[in-house]
């Protein structure tokens, strides 16, 4: 029962912006024998009873028995030993603040990051004012995380219960965020409840805005100008994928070091330039060993890089946290940034890089890229945007539905999106572009798959149908590959990478098609599109490839009940003999040597062959189960 309160809080607070970001803060429960504390790595908000690493109390209390910091190596290699002989079962690695929670007798502990108490917490007076306005509450003045916090907070609390003779519920770390312990649900919440507002009505007294900082829309011409080459100069030179950026419009990002989780996920410092070319980025990544994760142009934009949207999302949630932050600490006196010292035991602490990496998971094999996916709300682009995505490619979403493509994105995990588009209209192309490379700085893979069919005799077929045919299949792959290449071309400059552009071609695209002249008459000019295109942009290193899929019998292109080929081939009387759907369903299946109709999956492999295969561009590749044999 206890674990399950303890699940609960650790939900409610770590899907909390306001008091947890990036997974950061941890929780406890323990009865007389065991702590069971939130591993390192696995969210607060997510964070399942099951999860909870269960440690013995008692050997977990014997690290603070161990002798002071003489040989302070020596102590901290004793301690990590006996932290990992407390663990019972087969527990995931503990958060290396479990000693912190033993140290407070409660059943339970709840430690967050707030930007109201960080405000405090990282401000030049934050120390007095906390003693005025929690004269119960304990200070620790900063030290390194992990265990060497643990023993001074452990001598503190010592003193602490000298002079008041209880321990201590309220723990403000400087920079660091606030420990809460209790019996009970509700005295956490009251405890919790009481320091926001305490706080928010002392900086109301002092004038000072806590509202959270929302910027508005970046500037598009700045954004389209210098996000593409970000992804390749932001990367750094060991990374063999470009970064996703993600632009906001303009907001002063922190100046410095404030807490460790700015230092782990955000690296703390950003780059503030009028242009950030590639020059601006080489010098800053020369001065600090590594690239930034933030680039600020005054008035323009904000730019955020992670390793995909997820992470780019994660640097820019730090990046406004630490905003607010500066912003509150004016009511503190002005902010105090941590020290180089400081900062370097945190960026070089193998317990952070083990916790931000447990946090962001395997890398499946297409982690990192980018891919958009034309008419990919339902059928065959649903189908390959979802195997796309299980190989940890960020998808985006582009279909004429827009209620269809945010709820297809919605199901294709946190980094994809949905975006409205007419392929046929040049406009709605270009605006799509600008948005994608708001949200993700470029693409890597272009999937062309937005198509159309309209059966009927040519002698028969209304003009306004093979016009609309036309548009979307063969127009719409032109416009998309005009404005797709733009930006690929830009990024692959800074990236030295190759970016890839797939066209969904179809069979008929290999071999005529009864009563089915605009369709087929599309396809086949796509595949002279795709090997034209290939010969162009091959100097922009852009492969320009096409997959031929035999028929998706499943999807709604064939199976719609009103609109589907099945129902349009039997009316046109394209199958001889067929008197109903099914029949016209059979008769396609036989065709097909392997028996079957093709699957999303079928075509998302060769997609997948074709980015992959560095030696391979202009190619039709068949995947109709032997309906239709190359030459």
């Amino acid at each position: 029962m206890s674990l399950e309160i303890i699940t609960k809080m650790s939900n409610r607070y770590g899907s909390d912006p306001a008091y947890v970001l990036a997974g950061g803060g941890n929780t406890s429960y323990k009865d007389e024998k065991f702590l069971y504390v939130k591993p390192s790595g696995v969210s607060l908000a997510a964070i399942k009873e099951c999860d909870f690493v269960k440690m013995d109390r008692e050997i977990v209390r014997s690290c603070f028995a161990l002798p002071e910091f003489a040989d302070k190596d020596e102590r901290e290699a004793k301690v990590k030993s006996l932290m990992a002989y407390a663990i019972v079962g087969d527990g995931r690695r503990p958060s290396v603040e479990a000693p912190m929670h033993e140290i407070l007798p409660f059943t339970y502990v709840v430690h967050t990051h707030p930007a109201l108490v960080n405000g405090m917490t990282c401000g030049n007076d934050g120390k007095a004012i906390a003693g005025k306005l929690f004269p119960e509450a304990l200070w620790v003045d900063y030290c390194d995380p992990g265990f060497i916090l643990a023993k001074v907070v452990f001598d503190r609390c010592q003193e602490y219960e000298k002079s008041f003779g209880k321990a201590p519920q309220v723990i403000f770390l400087q920079n660091h965020g606030v420990f809460v312990g209790a019996d009970s649900e509700e005295e956490i919440a009251a405890l919790y409840d009481g320091i926001m507002s305490k706080l928010a009505d002392f900086c109301e007294g002092q004038g000072v805005d806590i509202s959270e900082i929302r910027p508005g829309d970046a500037d598009t011409q700045t954004v389209m100008t210098y996000a593409p080459g970000l992804r390749g100069y932001m990367r750094g030179s060991d990374s063999g994928k470009p970064v996703t950026v993600t632009a906001v419009g303009a907001f002063n990002i922190p100046r410095g070091p404030l807490t460790p989780d700015h230092l782990v996920y955000a690296k703390a410092f950003g780059v503030v330039s009028e242009a950030p070319e590639k020059a601006v980025i080489d010098a800053f990544t020369a001065a600090r060993s590594y690239p930034p994760r933030m680039v600020e142009v005054p008035g323009k934009a904000v730019f955020c890089a992670g390793k995909n949207r997820a992470g780019a999302g994660t640097v820019l949630a730090l990046a406004l946290n630490g905003a607010l932050i500066e912003k509150i600490a004016a009511a503190f006196g002005g902010v105090h940034y941590l020290n180089d010292a400081q900062r370097e035991f945190i960026e070089n602490w193998e317990v952070e890089s083990y916790r931000a990496k447990v946090a962001s998971g395997g890398a499946a094999g297409l982690t990192g890229m980018v891919a958009v996916v034309t008419g990919g709300a339902q059928g065959f682009g649903y189908g390959i945007a979802e195997s796309l995505a299980a190989q940890g490619a960020d998808i985006v979403v582009a279909d004429m539905n827009a209620e269809g493509a945010a709820k297809a994105a919605a199901t294709l995990g946190a980094g994809a999106r949905g975006f409205a588009v007419n392929v046929s209209d040049e406009e709605s192309v270009a605006a799509l572009v600008q948005n994608i490379v708001k949200e993700y700085g470029g693409v890597d893979l272009l999937v062309s798959n937005a198509g159309v069919a309209r059966a009927g005799s040519v002698k028969s077929f209304a003009m306004k149908d093979w016009e609309f045919v036309t548009n979307v299949n063969y127009n719409g792959f032109f416009l998309c590959t005009k404005y797709f290449a733009q930006v690929m071309s830009e990024q692959n400059k800074a990236t030295g990478l190759w970016s890839d552009i797939v066209q969904v071609n179809s069979k008929s695209g290999l071999a005529g098609s009864k009563n089915n002249g605009a369709y087929a008459g599309s396809k086949f000019g796509g595949l002279g599109l795709v090997q034209s295109f290939a010969l162009e942009l091959v100097s922009d290193q852009i492969k320009v490839n096409a997959v031929c899929p035999g028929n998706f019998l499943d999807g709604p292109l064939w199976s719609d009940p009103e609109r589907g080929l099945f129902v349009q081939y039997l009316a046109a009387g394209k199958v001889p003999g067929a008197k109903t759907v099914a029949d016209v369903r059979r008769h396609y299946e036989s065709l097909v040597p392997m028996n079957r109709g093709c699957f999303p999956a079928d075509v998302a492999k060769a997609i997948v062959y074709a980015v992959e295969q560095q030696y391979e561009t202009g190619q039709a590749i068949a995947v109709t189960g032997g309906q239709i044999m190359l030459n």
